[in-house]
């Protein structure tokens, strides 16, 4: 591998560009919009209206747009009952953009929100140093496994706050993705950060299976349009380059046969799919409902 090549996750400014660029071309958060809206109401129906307060927890929760979709669902399913919304997040600019998300959202005058500006496994070790464990009656976790050092003691520390009927709800990539086969195929030619794990669904659930945790599974179709990634010079396919390699400056830095070779990869049919004149990477999600 050569020297010049490093990290996405060492130019934190240069990663977040990257990151946007990839919801901008992709169908990630539509697809779980769309799963939000036909799936969650049926899967989070089993609480019964006995409570007086719903308790939330979101790890990772980013800059809100998700948090606010599956918040929405469960006031529709509950209308009037209070929520208690508590996030963990590690990046101050995304919480300042949540804060933002939620001041010009209108009809969250029943969720209490409060933010943590911490990993999950510093909330994990503050939440051990108490007596007694706060129950939670949602825990989600959507895209953030990843940055888990140790997934399994995560999964289980998390599982043992669930309320009576309570689920963990988790979205990391399919095993049917682009991305999965990309990461194996090229996991030891691209520069590895500590703060990045490649896992997918298949890797969750065997997990899961290991430490005895029912769940069940459900498949998100999504695309990432890559087709700027094959124009010369072009800001936008760079930026997608360094997104999907996770490295920062691919297009520069990268040795002339490894760009060759993943490039080549990502035209067939395995990673991506031809349509109208475009190269769509195959983005699928898998939705993962974890069961008290």
């Amino acid at each position: 591998m050569a020297s010049s090549m490093r990290s996405l996750f060492t130019d934190h400014r240069r990663y977040a560009e990257s990151f946007q660029r990839f919801l901008n071309n992709s169908t990630e958060h539509q697809c779980m919009q769309e799963f939000m809206d036909k799936k969650l109401p049926g899967i989070i129906a089993r609480f019964g209206d006995t409570k007086s307060e719903i308790n939330i927890l979101s790890i990772g929760g980013g800059a809100g747009e998700i948090d606010l979709q599956i918040l929405s669902k469960v006031q529709v399913q509950y209308p009037g009952i209070h929520i208690n919304n508590e996030v963990v997040e590690p990046s101050a600019e995304q919480i300042t953009k949540y804060k933002e998300l939620v001041a010009k959202t209108s009809n969250l005058e029943n969720i209490k929100f409060t933010w943590h500006k911490e990993t999950s496994s510093e909330y994990q070790n503050r939440m051990m140093e108490k007596k007694e464990l706060q129950k939670w009656d949602i825990i989600h976790m959507i895209q953030m496994l990843y940055y888990v050092k140790d997934i399994p003691a995560t999964l289980k520390f998390f599982h043992s706050l669930l309320a009576t009927n309570a689920l963990i709800l988790i979205i990391v990539v399919s095993e049917t993705s682009g991305w999965d086969k990309l990461w194996k195929k090229y996991e030891s030619r691209l520069p590895r950060d500590d703060l990045c794990l490649y896992v997918s669904s298949s890797d969750l659930t065997q997990m899961l299976d290991n430490l005895g945790i029912k769940y069940k599974c459900y498949d998100l179709l999504s695309t990432m349009d890559i087709s700027d990634c094959f124009i010369d010079s072009n800001e936008n396919g760079d930026l997608l380059w360094d997104f999907l390699t996770e490295t920062c400056n691919f297009n520069t830095t990268a040795p002339p046969d490894l760009k060759a070779e993943i490039m080549k990869d990502l035209q067939e049919p395995e990673f991506s799919v031809k349509k109208e004149g475009k190269i769509f990477f195959n983005n699928n999600l898998s939705f993962i409902v974890i069961e008290a």
